[in-house]
Formats: C-alpha cells, structure tokens, sequence
C-alpha cells in the first residue's frame, strides 16, 4: 500500500519528525474559512480569468488581492515549492530559496505540518530522508487507490505498447519498419503515442522519400523510471508474440 505525495507514491507511514498534531501554541485556525472576502461559491454566470486559464476559479486577480503579512508570504513560497518537489527538500534549501533564515523555516514547516495534521487535511507534511515532503493522508488511501484505479481505462492498448516496444528497441525506426514488425498498420498507434508525448520525430531516412525517422522521448524513461535507453530490460520480453529480435535489426 502507498501513499502518494506531490511528485508521485511515496512510501507509506513515514516518520513525521518534529510535526504532531498538537502544534505551536497560539496557532490561528480560522484560515480554514478561506481568505476573507473569498466567495466559497464560483459565479454561475460570471466570465472569471486571469494570468492563467481564462476558465479557472478563483481567478488570477482574486487569489492575488488577498493581504498577508510576511509570515503568511513565507508561508504560501513554502507550501508552493514542496507541492512542486518530486523528492524530499532540505530545511537548508527552503531557506535560500525563500531567502530566510533556516531557524524560521524549520520553525514554519513544524508549524504548516501540525496545522494540518490537526485539521485533518487530505494531505500530511512529513520530514523524511532529511528533508520535507507533502503525502496524501493515510486515510485517505481507499479514496486515493479508488481514484487511480479508474484511471486504468486510459493506460495504452496492448497494440500501443507493443508499437512503443519496437520503437524503443530499434530507434530511430521509420513508421513503415514498425509497420512490418507487427505486420499492421500502425498510423493509429503512432497518433496516440505522439499525442502522449511518448515518441517524437528525430530525422529524416536517407533512403527513397526520407521518410521520417522516429524515437522516443525523454517522457518516456521517465515513464519507465529509467535514466538512459541502455536499462531496458531484454527486448524478448517486450515484442509481439512470434517476432524475434533479428526481425528488428533486418528491417530496412
């Protein structure tokens, strides 16, 4: 069972450090209610926008009028940045970034993770590996393990992967040498893996019509968790069934 955090899945039950649920003395709750003057409901028929998506509430100009004092402005930077980090981010980091001084960080980190340990938000801030990390709330694993498993409809066809097998493997690969790999047409399976971001183009082919050449991206170790094309496992493990490696190498 995991837990996820801001860049991914993060293990489960990991130490909180400093951060209990009892908080420093003194701590104002009322930010819960949301910044004043912030309108819980999004107008029905209003045109809201901003900065960013012209669509999105609350806007860009609203978010921004709301008054804090340095501490809240600290506050936010911090919440901002671990929400972003894919990895664990030292006290001493926090503290160049946001230009503060590392005992008021470590101080305001304590203070964000009780705050929200007390309130019993979606989401925990624990110190771990040193450095801090925002998780999902452990209780709401059976929420969080719902929501992921209805996604499964939108993972790649087994016609996809198998297309994104011979690529990997025999990069860079025209559409017409995968095409005679798996013995269909491919052009389908080349629009989702390209609309993905999986595969992109990386040349032209010397031969007739320079065909165009294609590989895959770095989205795609990223996907696998891979650094570099040389961790693939064995490509016999990954090709359409009855296809042997010297198909790919004698290909055109």
């Amino acid at each position: 069972m995991t837990e996820q955090h801001g860049g991914g899945a993060g293990t489960t039950e990991q130490r909180a450090g400093s951060a209990n649920g009892s908080g420093p003395a003194g701590l104002d709750r009322t930010a819960a209610a949301g910044p004043p003057g912030l309108d819980p409901d999004p107008p029905a028929h209003e045109e809201v926008g901003g900065t960013g998506d012209p669509g999105a509430w609350p806007p860009d100009e609203l978010l921004e009028a709301v008054e804090l004092d340095e501490r809240g402005w600290v506050r936010r930077d911090l919440e901002a940045i671990l929400l972003v980090a894919d990895e664990p981010v030292a006290a001493v980091t926090l503290a160049e970034v946001t230009g503060q001084r590392l005992s008021r960080v470590e101080e305001l980190l304590v203070e964000l993770a009780a705050e929200y340990a007390r309130d019993a938000r979606g989401f925990v801030l624990r110190a771990v590996a040193g450095g801090w990390r925002l998780y999902t709330h452990p209780g709401a694993r059976a929420a969080v393990e719902a929501y992921v498993q209805a996604g499964q409809q939108s993972r790649l066809t087994r016609a996809a992967l198998e297309t994104l097998a011979v690529i990997a493997y025999r990069q860079p690969v025209t559409r017409f040498q995968v095409a005679a790999v798996r013995g269909v047409s491919v052009d389908g399976v080349f629009r989702t893996l390209l609309a993905r971001g999986l595969i992109h183009e990386v040349g032209r082919d010397d031969g007739p019509g320079q065909a165009a050449l294609y590989g895959t991206t770095p989205a795609f170790l990223e996907q696998l968790g891979l650094n570099t094309l040389d961790e693939l496992p064995p490509v016999k493990d990954y090709l359409p069934e009855g296809v042997d490696l010297a198909d790919l190498q004698d290909q055109p």
